[in-house]
């Protein structure tokens, strides 16, 4: 389903965004993209045309532009404009302060009132839902229900326990739970700065047809926005904390917003939690307003700070002890702690054997006796999820090699096995 969608303006004060500031905008797209009709401004700057008609009058009256007639004969042909000479030095003026052209932005305000509609808790995750997307996962049903209520809840999210066993998996498959449609801001606006929103690697578009996710009924929504699905960032040992900062390029002088304000409406995953350069102390210390009061504190290169919306779903996932990365306090915040163990033998068989169908193999109960007694019992090993995929990874290799189909045998086993683990 959509979110209730934001109406589209249809007056220059319904924008929120002030005469001048439009002004400013239209001048420089004009003077970038080299426009002249209104309807290709108004597709530009995803605004309806009455808005860009009615900017275009004050910029006549300011003697910015003029009139170049025309195309065609007929009482509809479209008026065509240009900039005059105080135009284009208005023009070199407004992107001297900005050189930000497109898409209108929507006032910060709008955009809160936009994040409150579409907030993450207003989609239930269900049983079946999850069940759905964890399906390609093997988990012990006490593990399903600890993930599901955590899900559910929107609530911070630890994931924790020895590496290689499904925890970097449930993250995704929780993002995947997640189906309604959001609307993202193509840009933000405060005072005047602009911060640009929507990012390709974190929006997924969505068609309005798709009738799936309930987006005929969005016709009329204000184009200053993206239909999305709900947005996901991944983030591993690459996060720092200044990554959670606005982002200023000072020969643009356009802000970037950071990936929390992104993944507003979504889910924030922050795999291999405590490998990041930063403490993770400090990673933590600088989440504890958002997961607490749901807000977010972002400053301007001016000092201007101000309040954004913090309505994401944070999971973090690691494979160290979680009490060797941060105090009780800090812990105390994140509101679940699931631990994702090794799995036990009758799992470690159902993970196995599903891994061996989707490529082909028939697993043999002689063979299975071979891996659960000769290889693992009989060398002291663990069992862990993902040795089920490595080990017939390595069998698809040699099987190759040998130029036979894939196949599970005592030899082809014993040569894969070599590669898991290490002697020294």
């Amino acid at each position: 389903m959509a979110a209730s969608p934001p109406l589209s303006p249809k007056s220059i004060p319904e924008t929120g965004l002030g005469d001048g500031f439009l002004m400013d905008l239209l001048i420089k797209n004009i003077y970038r993209l080299a426009q002249e009709k209104p309807t290709d401004m108004a597709a530009e700057m995803r605004v309806q045309l009455p808005i860009i008609e009615d900017v275009l009058v004050l910029a006549r009256e300011a003697k910015l532009v003029q009139t170049l007639g025309s195309l065609g004969a007929t009482m509809a042909a479209e008026l065509r404009y240009e900039l005059t000479d105080a135009g284009r030095a208005w023009a070199l003026d407004a992107l001297k302060q900005s050189e930000y052209i497109g898409p209108a932005p929507v006032p910060l305000h709008q955009y809160i009132e936009q994040v409150h509609r579409q907030r993450i808790r207003n989609e239930v995750i269900t049983r079946v839902k999850l069940d759905d997307v964890l399906e390609e996962v093997t988990l012990s049903q006490d593990l399903v229900d600890a993930v599901g209520p955590a899900a559910n809840s929107a609530a911070s999210m630890l994931l924790y326990g020895p590496p290689g066993n499904g925890k970097s998996s449930i993250a995704i498959a929780i993002c995947a739970a997640f189906k309604d449609a959001v609307f993202i801001p193509y840009a933000i606006k405060i005072d005047r700065q602009v911060i640009t929103m929507f990012d390709s690697t974190v929006h997924t578009p969505l068609k309005l047809a798709d009738q799936a996710n309930g987006l005929r009924t969005t016709s009329g929504y204000d184009k200053r926005y993206q239909v999305c699905k709900r947005p996901v960032v991944i983030t591993g040992g690459e996060l720092t904390i200044d990554m959670l900062d606005l982002q200023f390029n000072p020969i643009s002088r356009v802000y970037e917003a950071p990936m929390q304000l992104k993944a507003a409406g979504g889910v924030f995953v922050i795999d291999d939690f405590g490998r990041q350069r930063e403490q993770p102390q400090a990673l933590i210390n600088r989440w504890i307003i958002p997961l607490e009061q749901g807000v977010d504190y972002l400053t301007l290169q001016s000092g201007r700070k101000f309040e954004a919306p913090f309505d994401t779903l944070v999971i973090f996932s690691t494979n160290i002890p979680p009490r060797q990365l941060v105090d009780d306090a800090a812990l105390r915040r994140i509101r679940h702690k699931i631990e994702v163990p090794k799995p036990n033998c009758d799992d470690f068989i159902k993970i196995f054997v599903s891994a061996c169908h989707k490529r082909g193999i028939c697993p043999t109960e002689e063979m299975m006796r071979h891996i659960l007694i000769d290889l693992y019992e009989k060398n002291g090993e663990e069992y862990a999820a993902f040795h089920a995929g490595y080990l017939l990874d390595q069998i698809d290799a040699i099987s190759t090699y040998e130029s036979v189909p894939p196949q599970l045998n005592v030899d082809f086993l014993r040569r894969a096995w070599r590669n898991l683990f290490t002697t020294a």
